[in-house]
């Protein structure tokens, strides 16, 4: 297939970008390379013959009218991620990840392009106290990245029932792993220790995530594009839940440096408690983890110990 990847220079969606090309896709990635999209994520491909690279945001409408024709998917991976941006400033969370979606799914609904997926996040459930949410369960985003990424997935529903698009949705549990830009949680800490810093941990670090390793995640939305339902969507968690305060002991650990360099810093607000999604949907498709949270731990902090080159400039430009 001919698969547009916008936000393909990001974490989720340069580490697709390469699977899909290794599975004979090909690909056309459209990136408007903002703060968190690079193109040494593309490292090794820009000269794959199934490979091409445009410029450009997706809430141009004339743009992705212009590139869109000719591809027979859309994998939506584009939005602004961190949490902590969308509290100081929401608007470009509003832009990117709504009117972007609305964008796309507009230009796919006008040249009838195949299957559209959506790639969202388990933070628009909110938080839970016991078991995990399917995916049938209520919205209840707690900040305004998750409210954006919510009201995407709600637009891009809207057009299987209104239009009858072919549309696919992912919510995936918290990612990690190379090239994942070093301000979140696992980046942040083995950078700022390989940097003789302390490592920040909000309020009493108890908070607690489910986290899956990027390549995982990228697998399962590849397996939704080709054999997910039209019209669903497809919670993706290894189902390892960790507490904050226990992966950064276990980065410490692995950095060899004492747990005296985490500082407690003020809890963030709006941040909730504990995320857990079932992912019975799509490891009935054939998914699965390929390997245990610490395995995929300790290959992550070795890579950004040899990859200095990559995050230095980019941790010095944020």
């Amino acid at each position: 297939m001919r698969l547009l990847v916008t936000g393909g220079a990001g974490f989720i969606g340069s580490r697709f970008a390469h699977l899909a090309l290794t599975r004979d896709h090909q690909v056309t990635v459209l990136d408007a390379l903002t703060y968190a999209g690079t193109m040494t994520n593309l490292a090794g491909i820009e000269d794959h013959a199934g490979f091409r690279f445009v410029k450009g945001d997706i809430c141009d409408p004339d743009l992705v009218d212009e590139v869109l024709p000719g591809h027979d998917a859309v994998l939506n991976f584009a939005a602004e991620s961190h949490v902590d941006r969308s509290i100081a400033s929401p608007e470009n969370f509003m832009h990117t990840n709504v009117l972007g979606a609305g964008v796309l799914l507009e230009s796919a609904r006008r040249t009838e392009t195949g299957r559209f997926l959506q790639v969202s996040t388990d933070e628009v459930y909110g938080s839970i106290e016991i078991g995990s949410f399917a995916e049938g369960d209520r919205l209840n985003p707690s900040n305004p990245y998750s409210a954006a990424k919510a009201g995407a997935d709600l637009l891009a529903l809207s057009y299987v029932r209104t239009f009858g698009m072919p549309v696919v949705i992912t919510r995936s549990s918290n990612a990690f792993g190379p090239h994942q830009f070093p301000e979140k949680l696992i980046p942040l800490a083995v950078t700022n220790l390989m940097d003789g810093k302390s490592v920040p941990l909000y309020g009493d670090g108890m908070n607690v995530r489910d986290w899956t390793y990027v390549d995982d995640i990228c697998e399962a939305i590849l397996l939704v594009l080709e054999r997910g339902e039209a019209g669903r969507i497809y919670n993706v968690a290894a189902g390892d839940e960790r507490r904050n305060a226990d992966v950064v002991k276990a980065i410490c650990a692995l950095a060899g440096v004492g747990e005296d360099r985490i500082q407690a810093v003020a809890d963030r607000p709006g941040h909730d408690r504990r995320y857990s999604i079932d992912a019975a949907a799509v490891r009935a498709l054939g998914w699965a983890p390929s390997a245990a949270f610490g395995e995929r731990l300790a290959e992550t902090v070795a890579w950004y110990r040899d990859n200095r080159a990559w995050w230095e400039p980019l941790k010095a430009r944020a």
